[in-house]
């Protein structure tokens, strides 16, 4: 992929994601629960996100006939720890506690925070929804105030073409940003937004109830990923 035409792309995609952040009218919440830390031995803390610990919200997309979903909660970590679990890196910490991540490689590397990858999921929802795999443009950004983000969105690479056993799906402009809490260095707010077209033939009551339940155990198998990785 042209170095040039990518950096245009994702930062224009990275403006979108952003302003998904900040725009906070026509969301409806659909999910919400409160996952849990497992602190020292026989104790547990609620993991306190947005209003009653995670809460997933959708909207529809511009981009595609489906939803664009959001999810916020509270990790306990710093954003530098939280980001280690998260982000897209070959040989990472995300294939080793997302549930939904089976495979992860880089197609181009064109930066240090730019590149092309394909990420691969597992069959999910009984088997109702076939093993999946997305090629994406990935951008890395870091903000003053000690924000990290990804952005991202589907791109076709040539050195990637439709694989064997995997339905081609399609990400529109998504991420997450790990947010410093102010006064609370060693917690994360985590912000995700999930704008994924499944693609094939899919019920669509299938497909509305997969994310938000997803959702909601990304953030507790993410919460138990940080525990584990960084204690």
């Amino acid at each position: 992929m042209d170095p040039t035409l990518a950096a245009q792309m994702s930062e224009a995609v990275a403006e979108k994601v952003l302003r998904y952040r900040r725009d906070t009218a026509g969301w409806k919440i659909c999910r919400e629960g409160v996952s849990e830390e497992l602190g020292g031995k026989g104790s547990r803390r609620p993991l306190r996100g947005a209003r009653n610990g995670v809460s997933v919200s959708w909207r529809p997309s511009v981009e595609f006939p489906g939803n664009l979903y959001r999810g916020e909660g509270i990790v306990y970590g710093t954003p530098e720890e939280v980001w280690d679990c998260v982000k897209p890196a070959v040989g990472g910490l995300r294939v080793k506690w997302d549930e939904n991540v089976t495979g992860f490689e880089i197609i181009q590397s064109i930066t240090d925070t730019l590149c092309v990858s394909r990420t691969s999921t597992p069959s999910a929802a009984m088997k109702l929804i076939s093993p999946r795999d997305f090629v994406d443009l990935v951008l890395v950004k870091r903000y003053e105030d000690g924000t990290i983000s990804s952005n991202a969105t589907h791109v076709e690479h040539p050195l990637c073409p439709p694989k064997p056993g995997f339905v081609r799906g399609f990400n529109h402009p998504c991420g997450c940003f790990c947010e410093p809490l102010p006064g609370e260095p060693t917690k994360t707010n985590l912000v995700t937004f999930f704008h994924t077209d499944l693609s094939g033939y899919l019920p669509q009551n299938v497909v509305d109830s997969f994310f938000p339940r997803s959702m909601t155990r990304f953030y507790a198998n993410l919460q138990k990923a940080v525990k584990q990785f960084h204690e």
